[in-house]
């Protein structure tokens, strides 16, 4: 009897476990099977072609202000900050001196203009009495006397240019139109004529210059792309900028001069655009980027969101190929975008994986689902975008019934474990010998 019962409680424990193992192990939960990942295809555009440089900001004009007289500052008659025109007033130097010189300039061409006249009225009265009362000799001296009069009279009138030049630069004007610095000196300081230390600085800030380094190999290697035919150049170079806070400056730059020698130093070529500059947004000095369009490629686009880097700087992405998902190296030529131009490593039609990359590990047993990456990088479902707008269909009451009775019939479809079912199996195995 104890045997018997022995024999049943072992069979019991079998049949439970075969059980809940054909049911896929505790809580009834399958094995896990393949991952479902989204992938787009992975097609083939012309796209710009576009280098970004680094670049500094330079005053479109800039004019160091010194005084080209000596004297005292009398006056300072700019306002810091606010435009002037070429011709403003800056500052005035006292001129009491000058005038007084100018003075003594003037009197000094008066008195040699009287002795050109005296000089002329003696020659003519010598020419004459030429042959009565006049030798060739004293004919001659009235002539070399005259010559030196006319001479000493140029030399009074440059004298006398000079000082009202002197008298006109006690104003030190602004040389371009622009907005002048803060004063370097204060009144009554004394200032000499061309001395090194400034007055203030005038910049012009509109339109504005910015200067972008760029490798000769780099130029070397575009101009080979242009030649095999892999970019088709644009007709014109357009300049994109962007600000130190990530902005993008309106407005498109215009090409100055390309670089015409490279750094010894740096094996760089230095490029000049000038870019308008109405805001005042850009002062010289800050550096910025640019975002050179060189023309357009064909490349294949790859979402940056799909790839990695390796700490080799190695890009790669994860393929669907054939039911696996395949780690695959890529070759890039630049981004558009938010994708990567890819040049080698996969082919057009390609199957890309773009989510579901957590854990994902190469060779790993996928089910694919095409999606769609919208511009802000939100990742749908390509089947949700296409039915996007169309009205539900009904559902007929029958597969309504049908959806409402499928959780009995699903518990209706496990095998139970009944007590009489224990005990026609345990009447059925035969009892081993010498039961």
């Amino acid at each position: 009897m104890h045997g018997r019962i022995a024999r049943a409680a072992a069979l019991l424990t079998t049949l439970i476990a075969g059980e809940v193992a054909a049911q896929g192990g505790p809580g009834g939960f399958a094995p896990a099977g393949p991952t479902e990942v989204g992938t787009i295809t992975v097609e083939s555009a012309d796209v710009p072609y576009v280098v970004t440089l680094p670049g500094r900001a330079v005053a479109y004009q800039s004019a160091s202000i010194r005084p080209r007289v000596s004297g005292v500052i009398e006056s300072i008659d700019y306002e810091p900050g606010r435009a002037v025109e070429a011709g403003d007033v800056l500052f005035t130097i006292e001129d009491d001196t000058f005038e007084a010189s100018l003075d003594s300039a003037s009197a000094g061409v008066a008195e040699a203009e009287a002795a050109v006249s005296a000089a002329e009225a003696a020659l003519e009265r010598a020419n004459q009495l030429e042959g009565v009362g006049t030798t060739r000799a004293s004919i001659e001296t009235a002539q070399v006397t005259l010559a030196n009069a006319q001479a000493t009279l140029s030399s009074a009138r440059a004298n006398l240019q000079v000082t009202q030049l002197d008298l006109e630069q006690t104003r030190v004007r602004s040389p371009i139109d622009g907005i002048p610095d803060l004063p370097l000196v204060t009144i009554g300081d004394i200032v000499t004529a061309n001395q090194s230390d400034l007055l203030t600085t005038v910049v012009r800030l509109d339109p504005i210059y910015v200067d972008v380094q760029e490798s000769s190999a780099s130029i070397l290697r575009n101009r080979a792309r242009i030649q095999d035919g892999a970019l088709s150049r644009s007709e014109q170079l357009a300049a994109e900028l962007t600000l130190e806070d990530g902005s993008v400056h309106s407005g498109t730059g215009t090409l100055v001069t390309p670089g015409l020698s490279v750094s010894t130093t740096t094996g760089t070529t230095q490029i000049r655009f000038r870019f308008d500059n109405s805001d005042r947004r850009i002062l010289p000095g800050q550096f910025l980027r640019v975002a050179l369009t060189l023309g357009t490629t064909r490349a294949l686009l790859v979402p940056q969101r799909a790839t990695s880097r390796s700490a080799d700087g190695t890009l790669t992405a994860f393929v669907a190929r054939d039911g696996r998902a395949v780690d695959t190296t890529l070759t890039e030529a630049g981004t558009f975008q938010n994708a990567w131009m890819v040049t080698a490593g996969i082919e057009e039609g390609a199957k890309v994986i773009v989510d579901g990359l957590e854990n994902l590990r190469d060779g790993a047993e996928i089910t694919t689902v095409p999606v769609t990456i919208s511009e802000e990088g939100v990742i749908e479902d390509a089947a949700e975008d296409a039915a996007e707008g169309q009205a539900p269909t009904q559902t007929s009451s029958a597969t309504d019934a049908d959806a409402s009775q499928a959780p009995g019939a699903a518990a209706a479809a496990q095998p139970a474990v009944t007590e009489a079912a224990v005990e026609e199996r345990t009447t059925a195995s035969p009892r081993p010998s010498g039961g």
